[in-house]
């Protein structure tokens, strides 16, 4: 007798009692385990099924495909061991991320209509009636898990893609300066009360070009007599510094770069952020060679974005209301609210006043919140995160990031970072209490061979050991954790959660209390209760 194979060809030799090819012949329950068995031939070794059971040179040919796909990947898996930044250079690349996408449809693709394939040859018409559904059900799980996974990581690569192009620059890559690459990171603030943009939050972030090891510099708003050196455009406009006064603090450079010096940086994107840079150079006595800025107005979205982030904040801080018009000094209406003290986790608006808020207290408590917001954030965006908000986050990142950081050399850089993630970042803050007190003014006469000392001393000490980086700077700095914290002697902050659910902090305190010292202006009481709204940690 002669049989007829699936694939239209002859097949004298093969019996018709082979249940696998001919079903015919089988028994209800055999049918139905070899529906289950062809699925999971399909999901595990994609054609064999059909090799199997179907046509077998469309059969050879998926697995062919099959064990080149198994091939790519296993070396995938061994590149991203021995080599990182390679595979991460190859998934953040313009064109080869471009490939990788097309890959990945087409393998989603090829793989949906195989399963297609896989059903036509279960023969539906031939399982019993209960077992239909079972089979159809299996079959949609399947291929959402395999095609739609696919497909959806097409589609996260393509936002990673146009994230990367958005944010990123096109130009050479720069060598790090003695084993370190320096970059400035900065939170601009262009409210409708302010003529221009000003960086309130000034950053400068130092990581080992090898470990990832990581310094946090920090340079109070308020940062007078910023030296440039002779080599900096600046040069011949404050060979002096940037010594006007009052009106020179730091963060106005940028604004006054930009709105009257523009042409000292005329191949720059951002003149002011590059004025920035040169300046945190002349201040720190080494060369910061990028700049990250962050738009504070859409912190916010990206906060959101991220689900939140979760702090231990170790005092309250007031959420800033409107100012008063025509006070002088400037005075605000009582607080629009209050962030309390303990663990928590904070949506975008909070997040944002906790990282803002300066009110009651001084600019120095302001940066060790800034600083643990920082550490919150980095701490947080983690694989996990990032794969279930990677839209949502990549959208905020192109509305708030400005970078001058070339795209080709972002591979790099994040190995770094993945490095850093589980080291201590050492901080160090250029004023008070790490340099002199608020009462000594410091930022306003800065002693700039004192910082430059210490500034190197952190970079030269390359061990993560906490008890490594030596003494509490002598001088009148304040004691406590904080304090300790700053200079880099202790990982975190020691807090535990104030609240007990009532409203009422462990010392009684309680939101209304504040307020009412806020209504009456009783700053001073305010201050006092206030002083330790800048111990924080990431819970």
């Amino acid at each position: 007798m002669t049989a007829t194979r699936t694939d239209g060809s002859a097949a004298s030799a093969a019996p018709l009692s082979d249940p696998v090819r001919y079903p015919e012949s089988a028994p209800p329950a055999v049918r139905t385990k070899r529906a289950f068995v062809l699925l999971a031939l399909t999901l595990v070794l994609p054609g064999s099924a059909q090799t199997v059971a179907g046509d077998r040179r469309l059969g050879r040919r998926a697995l062919r495909t099959t064990f080149a796909c198994w091939g790519l990947l296993l070396l995938g898996i061994v590149l991203s061991v021995v080599d990182r930044t390679l595979v991460v250079g190859v998934v953040t690349h313009r064109w080869w991320s471009l490939l990788l996408i097309g890959a990945l449809l087409g393998i989603a693709v090829g793989w949906a209509l195989l399963f297609l394939n896989t059903l036509r040859l279960i023969r539906m018409p031939l399982l019993d009636r209960g077992a239909r559904p079972l089979v159809a059900g299996a079959l949609a799980v399947l291929m959402v898990l395999t095609s739609g996974s696919l497909a959806y990581g097409a589609y996260v690569l393509g936002v990673g893609r146009s994230t990367v192009g958005s944010i990123f620059q096109s130009g050479p890559a720069f060598d790090p300066v003695d084993g370190r690459y320096n970059f400035l990171l900065m939170g601009g603030d262009a409210g409708e009360d302010r003529t221009g943009r000003r960086p309130d939050s000034i950053s400068v972030i130092s990581v080992d070009a090898e470990t990832g090891a990581t310094v946090t510099f920090s340079i109070p708003r308020n940062f007078q007599n910023a030296p440039f050196s002779e080599d900096s455009p600046l040069w011949e406009v404050y060979p002096d510094g940037y010594n006007c006064g009052d009106p020179c603090i730091i963060n106005s450079l940028y604004t006054d770069v930009t709105q009257n010096h523009t042409d000292l940086y005329p191949d720059s994107q951002d003149p002011g952020a590059e004025a920035m840079m040169d300046a945190a150079s002349g201040v720190l006595g080494i060369e910061v060679q990028s700049y990250v800025l962050v738009d504070m107005n859409g912190f916010e979205q990206l906060v959101d974005a991220m689900g939140g982030i979760r702090i231990d904040a170790g005092g309250w801080v007031p959420i800033t209301a409107a100012e008063i018009p025509g006070t002088d000094p400037i005075r605000h209406y009582p607080p629009d609210g209050w962030i309390k003290p303990g663990v928590q986790t904070l949506d975008g608006y909070h997040a944002l006043w906790y990282a803002r808020s300066r009110e009651f207290v001084t600019d120095y408590d302001r940066i060790a919140r800034q600083q643990c917001v920082q550490q919150a954030m980095i701490a947080q965006l983690d694989p996990a995160t990032l794969l279930t908000r990677f839209q949502s986050i990549a959208a905020a990142g192109t509305q708030i990031v400005e970078t001058d950081i070339p795209q080709d050399q972002l591979a790099g850089f994040v190995d770094l970072g993945l490095k850093a993630q589980g080291q201590e970042t050492r901080r160090l803050t250029i004023g008070p209490p790490d340099f002199g007190t608020p009462a000594e003014n410091f930022v306003t006469y800065p002693d700039f061979d004192l910082v430059h000392a210490r500034v190197q001393d952190m970079l030269a000490d390359d061990a993560r050991d906490p008890a490594a980086a030596g003494p509490v700077p002598a001088g009148p700095s304040p004691a406590g954790p904080l304090a300790l914290e700053r200079a880099g002697v202790v990982a975190q902050v020691p807090t535990e959660t104030l609240d007990d659910g009532t409203g009422v902090t462990e010392d009684g305190i309680t939101e209304e209390y504040l307020q009412e010292l806020a209504t009456i202006g009783d700053d001073l009481t305010l201050g006092d209760l206030l002083a330790d709204n800048g111990e924080c940690s990431p819970a």
